[in-house]
């Protein structure tokens, strides 16, 4: 009864966020081509949610989305600057569009409102929302959601004006990165990702809650399968767009190799370990000695003063004291863990953990490209197997039609820079296999018409259902004619038609076969 009351209150007193923009602006130095274009942006985006709701289904209400935006423009942006191609001031960029400094609460950006966004998305981010215990992936994972989250938040902008739907996909990002996004959203639903990624401290492990939020969905082997894709692809992706983080696991991969190789040879590996053992108690033993002497510790003081450039230099011995006292702390971890090592249960685990870690690491020597096509493949047909599941544990006929909303959705997302999903030949058997199901579903629900009596041939004519834009898939209507010896089907909302798509399974059609008449304008769903 509460949610009904606030939401009736909701449509009574629905915010301004013009005016609420312009407050946050007020209080900003930003100029006023900057504040105009904020804006505009904004008015773009009011426009436009609508449509884009209707079409996604399963994103955050206007008033979330809208406000997440001026939250950030609040209390992460002090600078927004933005300068025309060519100019003195857009050199700072080089090759880029946009310049991101979280530090400085600073955004350098062309006057192009969707970059300007996606800007503005990365910049209101947690750097890391995995947590440091998994090796690798903390960084490359958080990578992975982030990216697709800026992506995702730039759509309403990029892809709806207020009364149409057009996906641009080199206008996309990064494709890879928009459509893993798009499967952890449609699998475990936006308000998972929103609270992950907004999540600002690491009380939950929201790695470990998503995979047991997959398990309760979609069954231990298929969630399984689908974060080690997810896992993997992470690692490829960073590999592939970012240079540094490349050279860095390399020097990682560098020293987990020569760990791996010293576990090899048991005693071997046990004298290495005294020996450090030895080295670490000596260290201990040094830096109490000098903490605890005055004279010992001034002179660590200026030796360590004289190595150091101005800006570096330690300030006090108080401050050196304080200094050795963590680095002594650092040390005895270190001793712990050597003394955890030679416990041989310990010792076990050890080993395998390296071997898992030189898993991912070894991903550095493939080929990359070759890589990311295959997993990404592999990753769509396991989220195909996870949408077939979802298809049979829906029985409302209000979810039935969301369900066809968000394949439609999947289906027109791109795959590549020419081609949608479901124009990839190699997904079209698992396409398919969803398609049927989800059909089948939605006519024994009674939400969607019957056309024919076979089913191959009713999912060749239904199939264009998820290639049109019509924004409300209710308003669908069908009409199959035929030409000499030719049928077509054309899909069209009230009167505005698509372009005729021709539909040769159709072949030696009689009577029997059909359950509708042709040239007759059918209303999809019922």
């Amino acid at each position: 009864m509460q949610k009904k009351k606030d939401k009736f209150f909701e449509k009574i007193v629905k915010k301004n966020y013009n005016d609420e923009l312009e407050e946050v602006l007020e209080k900003k130095y930003f100029a006023e081509n900057v504040k105009s274009t904020l804006l505009s942006m904004l008015y773009r985006i009011e426009a436009a949610y609508k449509d884009y709701e209707q079409v996604k289904q399963n994103v955050e209400s206007k008033e979330e989305f809208i406000q997440n935006i001026i939250d950030i423009i609040e209390k992460n942006c002090e600078d927004i600057k933005l300068v025309r191609p060519n100019s003195e001031e857009s050199k700072m960029l080089g090759k880029k569009t946009f310049s991101v400094e979280k530090n400085k609460k600073r955004i350098i950006c062309y006057p192009i409102e969707r970059k300007l966004l996606y800007a503005i998305a990365k910049i209101g981010k947690n750097s890391k929302i995995i947590k440091s215990e998994y090796f690798l992936i903390d960084k490359t994972l958080s990578d992975l959601i982030n990216t697709g989250n800026n992506i995702n938040m730039v759509e309403p902008l990029r892809d709806f004006n207020g009364y149409s739907w057009t996906t641009i996909s080199r206008e996309i990002e990064s494709i890879e990165h928009n459509l893993i996004y798009q499967n952890l959203r449609i699998l475990i639903g936006y308000s998972f990702l929103d609270n992950w990624i907004k999540n600002q401290e690491f009380i939950i492990d929201y790695l470990e809650l998503f995979q047991t939020r997959l398990e309760e969905k979609y069954g231990e082997k298929n969630a399984k399968d689908w974060l080690e894709l997810l896992k993997k692809i992470s690692i490829l992706l960073e590999i592939k767009f970012d240079n540094k983080a490349k050279k860095k696991m390399i020097e990682i991969k560098k020293e987990i190799d020569k760990k791996t190789e010293e576990v090899q040879d048991n005693q071997n590996f046990v004298k290495q370990v005294a020996a450090e053992k030895k080295e670490l108690t000596q260290e201990i033993k040094k830096i109490d000695e000098t903490v605890n002497n005055k004279q010992m510790l001034q002179e660590e003081y200026l030796k360590r003063n004289e190595s150091l450039p101005l800006e570096k230099k330690i300030f006090s011995v108080r401050i050196l004291s304080q200094m050795m006292e963590k680095e002594r702390e650092e040390k005895i971890k270190q001793l712990e863990h050597l003394n955890y090592l030679l416990i041989p249960k310990n010792f076990v685990v050890y080993k395998k953990e390296l071997k898992e870690k030189a898993k991912y690491l070894d991903l550095l020597e493939v080929d990359n490209a070759k890589q990311i096509k295959e997993t990404m493949l592999k990753l769509q047909k396991s989220f195909l197997t996870c949408f077939v599941m979802k298809i049979q544990q829906t029985h409302i006929k209000q979810d039935i039609i969301k369900l066809l909303y968000e394949f439609r959705y999947y289906c027109l997302l791109p795959y590549e820079v020419d081609k949608t999903v479901i124009e990839e030949k190699t997904l079209q058997k698992s396409v398919k296999e969803v398609g049927m199901a989800l059909f089948q579903k939605a006519q024994k629900e009674k939400v969607i018409e019957s056309i024919v009596e076979n089913k191959d041939l009713e999912y060749a004519i239904l199939k264009h259902i998820f290639t049109v834009r019509i924004i409300r898939l209710e308003d669908l209507y069908i009409k199959l004619t035929k030409e000499k010896d030719k049928f077509y089907l054309q899909l069209f909302d009230e009167d505005v038609f698509e372009e005729k798509i021709e539909i040769p399974e159709i072949k030696d059609l009689n009577k029997k076969e059909l359950q509708i008449r042709l040239n007759k304008k059918i209303k999809l769903f019922l």
